[in-house]
Formats: C-alpha cells, structure tokens, sequence
C-alpha cells in the first residue's frame, strides 16, 4: 500500500497494556513512513522498578515521563518530521498534555477486555510490566473521547487490520 502523506503530525497509539500498542504502533509508523517511539523507553529507572515490584505508578510517578513525551511531541511537530508513539495514555490530562505540546496530536485508542488483557499481559517475557498491575490500568483509563482527535478500534483484530482501519480514520492535516 503507498504511504499516506496527509496524516496528523503525530499519532499516540493508546490503551492499556496489552492492547497491542508498540505492534499497532511500529506497523503504523512503518506505514506511514513515520518514526517510532515506544514510550516505554523513555521511563526512568525507577519507574520501572516499582512497576516490576507490583506497585502502580501515580501521577508524581509519571510526572517526568509525561514531560519527556511532550518533549518529544514538540520535537516531532516543531521539526515537521511527525512520529508515531506507543503510550497508555490513559488519562484525558495526559492526553491534553501531548496535545499542547504539539499541533496535529491525533489518537489510536485500542479497546480489550481485561480478561485478554490480563492473558496477554501474563504470555509476555522481558518485560518489567506484570499483569498483576493490569487492573490498575482499568481503573485509571479515561476513555478517548468524542471531543477528542482521535478513533477507538477494537484490538482484538489483528495488528495489520487494525493499521487498515487507522490509515482510513486519519485526517489528512498536513
């Protein structure tokens, strides 16, 4: 398929984890000819470390996360270069947060029952995330909202299908 040139500048593929975000994310990228960040990456040590232990971060947590990602955002706009990012991004503050950061911040919000969630979460190796912590990240989500750029796509599809239905939500912006 040829790349679509008119996409938002970046896009946040957002969901719980589990819901498939750094695949979905690194396909999209990859069709749209765009840069990939799994914002995982960019958690600090201790973050992590008090994710692996079992403990849910909170917004104090997350806090220089959330800069480092509006950094990037900013980045991605101001430059023109665009991205595409894995986050949870599970609070509309956030989410406002990314889109402040940058003109053109369009969602992914992936869906998924907590029961596959919790399966696919648990099948994972390597990373620090356990699926103890998944109904933490039930509790906290925010759903995307009407009133926000964005669509809300089932991620019990398979990855490329659900890249399918991205590419023909997105608004042509650029």
């Amino acid at each position: 398929m040829d790349t679509a040139p008119d996409v938002p500048t970046v896009v946040v593929v957002m969901g719980v984890a589990g819901s498939g975000k750094s695949t979905v994310g690194a396909l999209l990228a990859q069709r749209l000819s765009l840069p990939f960040l799994e914002a995982d990456d960019l958690h600090p040590a201790a973050n992590r470390a008090k994710m692996a232990a079992g403990r849910p971060l909170d917004d104090e947590d997350r806090r220089p996360w959330l800069i480092s990602l509006a950094d990037w955002i900013k980045e991605a706009t101001d430059s023109g270069r665009g991205g595409v990012v894995a986050c949870s991004a599970l609070k509309r503050t956030y989410r406002d947060q990314f889109r402040r950061a940058g003109a053109g911040v369009w969602f992914l919000h992936l869906t998924l029952d907590q029961a596959t969630a919790n399966r696919r979460v648990a099948g994972r190796t390597g990373h620090f995330m356990p699926a103890r912590l998944e109904e933490s990240q039930y509790t906290t989500l925010e759903p995307l909202r009407r009133d926000e750029p964005g669509t809300t796509v089932d991620a019990g599809a398979t990855p490329h299908a659900i890249v399918d239905e991205a590419v023909k939500a997105l608004p042509a912006t650029r």
